[in-house]
């Protein structure tokens, strides 16, 4: 799969701006970064997502496009990012996202920037649960209210709440189920108020999977209570990771995603990068979770030749959860071969696009064990990895 992501940015905000806001929600600020930018770091933690459309109001496209480049230069998502021009309708800037598109795009995600607290854990759930046959895979909760019918103020009937959900984003489509869509809604003039009922109208399949309850759509001044939520208290912790991984193998070498060229192999089941293996432990001893082979652990064959940066995303994933903000990032890499000095400023980028740390914030050392050891005889490599965080309690959003 060659996977984008379209982020609608477009809207007018109206129910807000009735209720006095007089700034659009997706321009917003929370912790410091505008709504619609905290989408782009979650879709940038999932390595297998290529590149992002965002569809800003047209009017205010020029103004958007400036601050995206300021947003790289301090915090680099490390994916492509393009900007276009939003339509009237949502359906509208969704077709003009996607005529952005690369033609090698096969399958897109498409996503409200007024929903900023989705995981990438979802985003995940989306694309494995996609099969052939189907258009598309959404994310749907639970409807708790009790839903009516009405003509005017009188009720028609009860809808079955066991046979209801209440529908979120991101939504996944096949590119070519997603094109036919909005082609067959410009020749019959009809409008939809989310991509899966256009593809349904269209006779496509559409999956739901359970969504998160915690990714709510900012919509009304009340939601707005979410993002002005003070945090109570914050407390330090560190935690250390350490991997080695042998030399020999058949699995080329990657360092924090970056593949070494001229590199020994490396024995290992997943792809073997003893960095990422490190830093997971690392972030997984903040949060008291045990180690990397408790989650993904070398007998599974679902993990084998995996990307290590779906691990990292996953246990970000749990930070996130678990309120965890990771503050900075040291790590070193111990080998007497290869030399790194080439790498560190690629790797260090990949980090901070994966993690939303500022590169600032992220140390990447290499060292050599002066021919002693397992090391110094060229046997292997190790790595070690220290971040330091913050637990933060918040308020329940709910």
């Amino acid at each position: 799969m060659n996977i984008w992501a379209v982020l609608l940015a477009a809207g007018k905000s109206s129910r807000l701006q009735n209720q006095g806001q007089v700034q659009k929600k997706q321009f917003l600020k929370y912790h410091g970064l505008p709504l619609f930018w905290h989408s782009v770091q979650t879709f940038a933690r999932n390595p297998q997502i290529k590149g992002l459309v965002a569809a800003f109001p047209a009017k205010d496209l020029q103004q958007s496009q400036s601050e995206v480049r300021d947003l790289q230069k301090k915090r680099d998502p490390g994916i492509a990012l393009v900007c276009v021009g939003g339509g009237a309708l949502r359906q509208n800037s969704v077709f003009n996202a996607m005529q952005a598109l690369p033609p090698e795009c096969t399958h897109v995600l498409v996503h409200d920037a007024a929903r900023p607290f989705f995981s990438p854990r979802l985003i995940t759930s989306l694309i494995r649960e996609f099969s052939p046959g189907l258009g598309g895979v959404i994310p749907g909760i639970e409807c708790k209210d009790t839903i009516k019918e009405l003509d005017g103020d009188q009720v028609l009937k009860t809808l079955p709440r066991d046979r209801l959900t209440a529908v979120q984003t991101p939504q996944f489509f096949s590119m070519q189920a997603l094109r036919d869509a909005h082609q067959q809604a410009l020749k019959q003039d009809f409008t939809a108020t989310d991509d899966a009922s256009m593809l349904e109208e269209c006779g496509y399949r559409v999956k739901v999977i359970p969504g998160e309850e915690k990714n709510i759509k900012i919509t009304t001044s009340e939601d707005l209570q979410v993002l002005a939520s003070q945090e109570k208290s914050a407390l330090p912790c560190t935690g250390l990771g350490y991997d080695v991984h042998r030399y020999g193998g058949d699995r080329p070498m990657i360092l924090g995603g970056q593949p070494i060229p001229g590199a020994p192999g490396i024995h290992a089941h997943s792809d073997g990068d003893v960095l990422v293996h490190a830093l997971v432990d690392a972030i997984l001893g903040c949060l008291g979770k045990g180690d990397i082979g408790d989650l993904f652990p070398d007998t599974d064959p679902a993990n084998e030749n995996l990307s290590s940066m779906v691990f990292l995303s996953e246990v970000l994933a749990m930070a996130q959860a678990e309120k965890l903000e990771l503050v900075h990032i040291d790590i070193t890499i111990i080998a007497q071969k290869p030399k790194l000095g080439p790498h560190k400023s690629s790797i260090r980028s990949n980090l901070a696009g994966i993690t939303g740390i500022d590169p600032g914030r992220i140390n990447i050392k290499a060292t050599t064990e002066e021919g002693l050891g397992f090391t110094g005889s060229g046997q292997g490599i190790k790595a070690m990895a220290l971040v330091s965080a913050l637990r933060h309690k918040q308020e329940s959003a709910h």
